[in-house]
């Protein structure tokens, strides 16, 4: 018996380690079927740790004293979500008591009656700024900036005229202007926010009116309203009175007649003028499905209305049963008629009321906590409203909550059953309960609240728990349910969404941030200049006999010489104040301005579905674009469509279907195969097949319900196996469909009975589950109607009737859900559907086992190609089995305690002994581009994280899907239910990835990592386990894990947690983040990060209002970043660096006169010149350079997007290039100064009228003209791209000045006159400009020169080819020259024809080929493959690839060109003894046309040939002519892309990649098909992708 006293397992021990290996390294797996499988097994050890700990508790609790019970709100807390309260964070705050009908107990009560308690209004503001606190707040924002708090300090000053300021009131414009200009820039941002926050609070609701909400005052107004006498309480407010007024001119309103005594709904109509105030529907029994429905809203509310006047009236197809009443079509029978009610649950029909209490029209932001609230049918909810009432007869009703996380598939929810039997306002009145709430809080999957009330009949008191399940969050909108009764809980602020969304943030961008640090570093340099000048001018002032006190009698202010010293120094500061350049915000401003129109006005990023451009929302961050180093991205809604597509099954270990998935295309062009037929021919090619497919069906059965154009499972041999009646197949077809259409849980809608009467729409959970009924419908299954105890049919165009008797639903701890139903031939019959390690476990012990492998693999192939899969299996029952086993599962349904655990006991009882029927492949479709998109992310070194809402499985399939996880990572899934599990868990996988890559390095200039270059890693994590990662004990740890992985994906999160995360990278790794998504719940993260970015919908969305770019596809980021965002962050870089050396050199010219001068603060430059000069003479050619400027062509930088990374390592605006500037601008200024001082002093000029040049207006003018001139020509130097608009503004500034000396000149003037006449005629004055400005700019030039031919950057390689080599050849764009010559002699058709071309002209690939190939091998073997795209050379700086119509058209000039005999002797040459051009791309890659296929091949469907590649295509460093030999770097080279990566060992691809069947597979051997007993199936080997590569050709 000593087994008895052995000491219980910890939970936290068991299998706790299951997942790290004894060297305390984490287990990884690879493949998408694996990986899935990994995850149910760490769940299952989840669910069995939790299992033993609350088997533990309770045994501990046995032992202590019991606690009085409080609420037996066990009763009802049955069907919460699947998110334990065990693993829940604490809730903090008080608990709130809503009462109904009920009087306010004495402790809850101020002295004068009103309720203590105060809840905030249902108003929502997410904009920054309100009418009364716009100026201070933003002002203080604005004087964050450390520049305008100097510019005000000096502003100040310069007031007194003791400082010698010229002009005080003109020292003020600058910062007034800057101050202004910002303000409106963000007053424009924030109203937009204000307007669409106003469109949502005066959205349509109705409440009931007339009836006191005792948890209100009776004065709700705050101390201001009041003393303004504002809205006074019972006064209707014009909103709310136009809103009704609105609604009575909308003519007919439904007026309800008593129910007849067969129960039928009787409604008429009466005319609109008889609406009396705004109140629908009165009291005595009368229904509330005669109450007029409300418009339809999308988001915001008000938008798109649908439903209307004509909608109501009985349903054609069921006209006993009201329209209103539970849906429309097959929805509306499914409803059983209300029987009439007696006194039960909280309704007292022996409680008098007034009959008063009228459901009213009101607006969004009237609504209180504890009022009661009407939601019809696609009406969105106002507020967080717990449910008391619906329409349906079971008290379900259904939510869709698209605008909360973009998904489209229904919530189910239900109401409180002691209140759902009300149905009136009368019922209203009768009703008396009180609401135990918990107080608000951020998880949107949890909630807690208690109904108390008192038994009508026995007046015992009472209760029933009320949980996530009876609560409707606001922002989700009501689907397929008539009508839903709520009481509102939490209101504005309070809500759900609104605490997971945060406040809005200010955001700055990093350069910005950084220009704080330069402008105190300008300001210390400006305080030493300032100190050195007034020491040394009260040195000099001191000394006495000078001759001072002859030529400057009253100069000083004062006699002291320290007072004239500290003066001095203040005069300095004024006069040396440009050095913090005040015109660098304005000029930053316009620039961002210009910057954000430029992005809104991009072609590429126009989504044409949604008439919508990409809409900058934050201007001022446009260069964070080019730095951004993670990415955080939603799931559903954002890489997906969220529409599911059944594109392959398998059925009796037969693979059916033809669809090509996004995964396998990825998957091919990382492995190197190129698509010899483009998706444009799939598509075709697939079509066609659909024709014949439909055709076939057409001829063989008849299927009313099919929707030919969502026909998504393409597969004529499934139909010809269906056709043919002798085949044993067509039986395991038909019984698979038939399962297909009976297990699950949707309900079939006919949206226009009468004029479709056989058009089907399917409702579901899960779009998975409609997906599934979608395609057996189209195959010729559809399933028809399900009422509440049968389930109609058809199959294959012979209606069946089966008789509904239970239904096990799905959730994620069982991951099945199964069926039980009694056949028309009185069988019963249980369908279970789940994951195939789920349905395996539970098979008959005598399975086939042949057919379990086969479906096996069938379904790991599937998986392994981006599908999800589902299992399907059956079991026959008898009578007496299942009569047992339904009493002991109504005993488990109805069990007080652990009520979950009972019903999955339950379930294990039947789900067993099943037979395979086959399996099913879904593929959740994404948006269009994202796979290539993330793999474009991917080689300009950004890491992409999914943090999702969704289960775990869900999220790995869409992780292959869209190729973010690779069969090639090691794959680290991380679950544990503990602090201490999950911190031995990350570090076991430290210990695993420090194993194979050695410590982490965190220096600046490695971030930004390249794919391929080592071992990847990826982690999956799921809510529970990421909030013990978030806690400050582990968090240090999960960092350093997640950020040395490729990819993370977190699944199961919640709003909050998602901006933690964001958070926690941003914060631990200094790192630039970006978050986009779809959704209300992505809103946190958008605004945490410091560029968020939302997606547009049909339906509107609130991340797109909260984001600062919002635009219609995922597939836009690429443009967005790699062109705009390095474009922005290039210019923006650039402008601060010229900036501060123009003003650098400009005032330390001055200061070197001071030297001359006793340090007096004497002006060098005429003060006009001192106020234009960062004005007009020196401010268009900077912002023209921060505007206009492209290092590289937009074409060339999505093909190179590794130009990226110097972005993400903040390469072009560092520290050291700050200095760099500022020391060159202190050399030039020292320049032109001090050569025309030279000048000045060797000999004194004399001007061609005999004037001499001697003074200091002539000495100043001449050194501010030189000056200027290197200023503008400095920033020519540092142009890249001269366009019209940069001649213009650089020459035209110049200009501008030297017109403006002639102008001024003949102003009178103590100091100016005619000075164009004295210094234009002199030779002296523009040999000694001309001569200044060219040795000031000799170093910078040379310096450029020699890092630009010696040491170059890889865009500027990239550059060199677009310019000067063949890089838009290659990119099939146009010369200038060649479109100046359309229509001359080279369009001529000798040119394109290849015996034509010299040598020189032929193509630069070059392959070994044997002389004797057919034609056809040597047209295959032209075919290039990207290196980018590879593992073997991805790190080579190679171009992705481009427009599919550019390269064809390019490729037709060069497919046959290898035929000539030049062509030959080219590819017979050794690739050793090649040197290519420096200048040649051609890595590029090209795609063929479709060649024809030749006798005896497979047909070209989809195959894809596989070409090895060279992997020594990198872009070589030129060598200049006359290579100065032992030039020593004046910098480490770049090395990202020019070092060439080792080939990585090629990962083995599972045997079982060849089990996909296609539509040739009834062909003979012979004919390219094979027959059914073949193992392995060579079928995959001809279809979507085969792994067939030629011989191998050197490129």
């Amino acid at each position: 018996m000593s087994h008895f006293f052995r000491r219980h397992p910890d939970a936290d021990d068991i299998d706790e380690d299951d997942a790290v290996d004894p060297e305390l390294r984490l287990r990884t797996v690879r493949t998408a079927h694996s990986t899935i499988a990994e995850s149910i097994r760490t769940e299952d050890r989840a669910e069995r740790r939790k299992t033993i700990r609350k088997k533990r508790s309770f045994f501990r609790s046995r032992s202590t004293k019991k606690r009085p019970q409080t609420a037996k709100s066990e009763e009802s807390t049955a069907d919460t979500v699947e998110v334990a309260a065990t693993t829940a964070p604490p809730i903090t705050g008080l608990r709130r008591n809503i009462y109904v009908n009920m009087p306010l107990p004495g402790d809850e009560r101020a002295a004068d009656g009103e309720p203590v308690v105060r809840y905030v209004r249902n108003k929502v503001r997410t904009s920054k700024y309100t009418i009364l606190t716009f100026i201070p707040k933003n002002l203080y924002e604005q004087f964050r900036r450390i520049a305008n708090l100097y510019f005000l300090c000096l502003v100040v000053l310069q007031v007194f005229p003791i400082f010698g300021a010229a002009s005080p009131q003109t020292a003020a414009l600058p910062l007034a202007f800057i101050l202004a200009v910002t303000a409106v820039k963000d007053g424009v941002e924030d109203y937009r926010r204000a307007i669409l926050d106003e469109e949502v609070n005066t959205s349509a609701s109705t409440k009931l009116g007339n009836w006191k909400n005792v948890n209100q005052p009776k004065d709700p107004r705050n101390w201001l309203e009041r003393l303004l006498g504002l809205n006074p309480p019972g006064k209707i407010t014009k909103g709310v009175r136009k809103l009704r007024e609105k609604d009575a001119s909308e003519g007919k309103r439904i007026v309800l007649a008593k129910a007849g005594e067969d129960g039928r709904q009787s409604i008429s109509l009466k005319d609109g003028d008889q609406y009396d105030g705004g109140y629908y529907a009165g009291a005595g029994g009368r229904r509330l499905d005669d109450i007029q429905s409300v418009d339809e809203h999308s988001y915001p509310p008000g938008a798109d209305p649908k439903a209307s006047i004509s909608s109501f009236g009985p349903d054609p197809l069921s006209p006993d049963m009201s329209n209103w009443h539970g849906g429309s079509g097959s929805l509306t029978a499914y409803q059983q008629s209300v029987q009439s009610r007696s006194s039960v649950g909280v309704l007292d029909y022996s409680r008098r009321t007034t009959g008063l209490a009228r459901w009213e029209r009101t607006l969004w932001k009237k609504l209180e906590v504890g009022d009661i609230v009407l939601l019809r049918e696609n009406e969105q909810v106002p507020a967080d409203i717990v449910v008391l009432a619906t329409s349906d007869p079971d008290n379900m009703c259904y939510l869709e909550t698209k605008n909360l996380d973009g998904e489209t598939n229904l919530k189910p929810r239900r109401s409180i059953r002691a209140t759902s039997s009300a149905m009136s306002e009368e019922d209203l009145e009768r009703i008396s309960f009180v609401l135990d709430s918990e107080p608000p809080h951020q998880n949107l999957y949890l909630y807690h609240g208690v109904l108390r009330y008192h038994d009508p009949a026995t007046g015992e008191a009472k209760q029933e728990g009320v949980t996530i399940n009876e609560l409707l969050l606001r922002g989700c909108t009501v689907r397929n349910t008539g009508w839903i009764i709520g009481l509102v809980a939490f209101t504005g602020a309070d809500t759900k969404i609104m605490l997971n969304g945060g406040d809005t943030p200010s955001k700055r961008s990093k350069i910005e941030r950084e220009t704080n640090f330069n402008v105190i570093v300008n300001f210390v340099v400006l305080i030493v200049m300032c100190l050195i000048s007034a020491i040394a001018s009260g040195l000099l002032d001191s000394k006495s006999g000078t001759s001072a006190k002859v030529f400057e009698q009253g100069a000083d202010p004062t006699s002291s010489p320290v007072v004239n010293a500290i003066v001095t120094f203040t005069s300095c500061l004024i006069a040396f104040q440009n050095i913090v350049p005040i015109s660098l915000y304005i000029s930053i401003e316009i620039v961002k301005t210009i910057q954000a129109f430029f992005i809104s006005q991009d072609l590429d990023m126009y989504y044409k579905p949604f008439d919508a451009a990409c809409a900058p929302k934050t201007w001022n961050i446009s260069d964070d674009l080019g730095q951004i180093e993670y990415i955080f991205s939603d799931k559903t809604g954002t890489l997906t469509q969220n529409i599911m597509e059944f594109q392959k099954c398998s059925v009796a270990g037969i693979s059916y279907g033809e669809g090509i998935t996004e995964a396998q295309r990825g998957a091919a062009k990382r492995d190197g195969k190129v698509e010899t037929i483009d998706p444009e021919e799939q598509d075709r090619q697939l079509a066609a097949m659909k024709a014949d497919m439909l055709s076939t069906m057409n001829q063989t059965f008849k299927n009313r319900y099919i929707q030919p154009n969502k026909l998504t499972l393409i597969s004529p041999r499934l139909v010809r196996d269906l056709a043919d009646r002798s085949s044993e197949q067509r039986n395991n077809l038909i019984a698979f469909f038939r399962a297909l259409a009976i297990c699950h849980s949707v309900l079939s809608d006919r949206p226009e009975p009468q004029d479709e009467p056989y058009r089907l729409e399917y409702k579901a959970e899960s779009p998975d589950e409609a997906a599934l009924v979608a395609a057996a419908r189209d195959v010729g299954f559809p399933f028809v109607l399900k009422s509440k105890d049968s389930i109609d049919i058809e199959v294959m165009g012979q209606p069946e009737k089966y008789t509904h008797l239970e239904m096990i639903e799905f959730n994620s701890t069982r991951k099945r859900m199964s069926v039980i139903v009694r056949s028309p031939q009185g069988k019963i019959i249980l369908y279970c559907k789940g994951a195939d390690s789920v349905i395996y476990e539970r098979l008959r012990a005598d399975h086939d086992p042949i057919l379990k492998e086969k479906t096996s693999k069938d379904m790991e192939a599937f998986a392994n190609g981006g599908l999800r899969t589902l299992c399907i299996a059956y079991r026959y029952l008898s009578d007496e089995e299942y009569m047992n086993w339904q009493r002991t599962y109504d005993a488990a349904t109805s069990a007080v305690k652990d009520r979950d655990e009972e019903v999955d006991k339950a379930a294990e009882l039947i789900e067993h002994s099943l037979t395979i029927l086959g399996a099913t492949a879904l593929e959740d479709k994404l948006q269009e581009g994202v796979p290539d998109a993330i793999e474009t992310l991917h080689n300009a070194g950004i890491k992409l994280w999914i943090l999702t809402g969704d289960k775990v499985q869900t999220a790995i399939e869409i992780g292959f899907s869209c190729n973010l996880l690779k069969s090639d990572m090691e794959i680290m899934i991380l679950s544990s239910d503990t602090l201490q599990g999950t911190q031995l868990q990350i570090e076991g996988g430290l210990n695993k990835i420090a194993s194979v890559l050695g410590p982490p390095s965190l220096e600046p200039d490695k971030r930004g990592f390249v794919p391929g270059a080592q071992k990847a890693f990826a982690v999956v994590i799921d809510g529970d386990t990421l909030r013990h990662a978030l806690s400050d004990q582990v968090k240090s740890l999960f960092l350093n894990l997640a950020t040395q992985c490729e990819t993370v994906v977190c699944c199961r999160v919640s709003p909050a947690q998602k901006a933690l995360v964001v958070k926690m990278v941003k914060e631990g790794r200094n790192a630039m983040t970006l978050s986009i998504g779809d959704g209300a719940n992505d809103v946190a993260m958008i605004q945490e990060a410091n560029i968020g970015c939302g997606l547009l919908g049909y339906e509107g969305s609130q991340a797109a209002m909260s984001a600062d770019y919002a635009f219609g596809q995922f597939r836009f980021l690429t443009k967005l970043l790699i062109v705009h965002g390095r474009w922005s962050y290039q210019r923006i870089a650039d402008m601060h660096s010229n900036f501060f050396y123009k003003n650098v050199i400009w005032t330390f010219a001055m200061f070197w006169f001071l030297i001359f001068n006793s340090f007096d603060a004497t002006y060098l430059y005429q003060y006009t010149f001192v106020l234009l000069y960062n004005l007009v003479f020196t401010s268009l050619p900077v912002i023209a350079l921060g505007a206009f400027d492209q290092d590289i062509n937009a074409k060339a930088a999505m093909a190179f997007p590794q130009l990226y990374v110097r972005g993400i390592r903040g390469l072009e605006y560092t520290r050291l290039k700050f200095w760099l500037y500022m020391l060159d601008g202190l050399y030039q200024s020292a320049v032109v100064f001090f050569i025309p001082y030279a000048f000045w002093t060797t000999g004194t000029a004399a001007s061609w009228n005999g004037k001499a040049i001697d003074s200091l207006a002539d000495f100043g003018t001449t050194v501010s003209v030189a000056a200027i001139f290197a200023a503008n020509a400095y920033v020519g130097i540092n142009t890249n791209y001269w366009t019209a608009m940069a001649w213009i503004v650089i020459v035209g500034s110049t200009l501008v000045m030297l017109l403006w000396i002639v102008i001024y000149s003949f102003f009178e003037s103590p100091d100016f006159y005619l000075e164009v006449v004295v210094l234009f005629g002199n030779g002296i004055f523009w040999f000694t400009v001309v001569l200044s400005a060219l040795i000031a700019l000799a170093p910078r030039f040379i310096v450029k020169f020699i890092t630009a031919s010696y040491y170059p950057l890889d865009k500027e390689i990239v550059r060199e080819m677009w310019v000067v080599g063949d890089l838009k050849d290659r990119l099939g764009l146009e010369h200038r020259r060649d479109v100046k010559a359309k229509g001359k002699l080279e369009n001529a058709a000798m040119f394109h024809n290849p015996h034509a071309r010299s040598e020189s002209e032929s193509s630069a690939f070059h392959h070994d080929v044997e002389l004797g190939a057919s034609r056809r091998s040597r047209r295959q073997s032209s075919i290039p493959q990207s290196p980018a795209r590879s593992t073997s050379s991805s790190n080579s700086l190679t171009p992705l690839p481009v427009s599919r119509t550019n390269s064809h058209t390019l490729l037709q000039d060069t497919q046959e060109e290898f035929i000539t005999p030049t062509a030959r002797a080219t590819l017979a040459t050794s690739p050793a003894s090649f040197t290519g051009s420096y200048y040649s791309a051609s890595a590029i890659p090209v795609t063929s046309p479709s060649a024809s296929p030749l006798p005896g091949s497979q047909p070209p469907m989809s195959s894809i040939a596989s070409y090895p590649v060279s992997s020594t295509n990198t872009l070589q460093v030129p060598q200049v002519r006359g290579t100065i030999p032992n030039v020593p770097p004046l910098r480490p080279p770049e090395t990202y892309e020019m070092h060439h990566i080792p080939e990585q060992p090629e990962h083995q691809q599972s045997a079982t990649d060849g089990t996909f069947a296609t539509a040739y597979d009834g062909l003979a051997p012979d004919e390219g098909g094979y027959s059914h007993g073949d193992a392995p199936r060579q079928s995959w080997r001809g279809s979507s992708y085969s792994s067939y590569s030629g011989e191998p050709h050197a490129m």
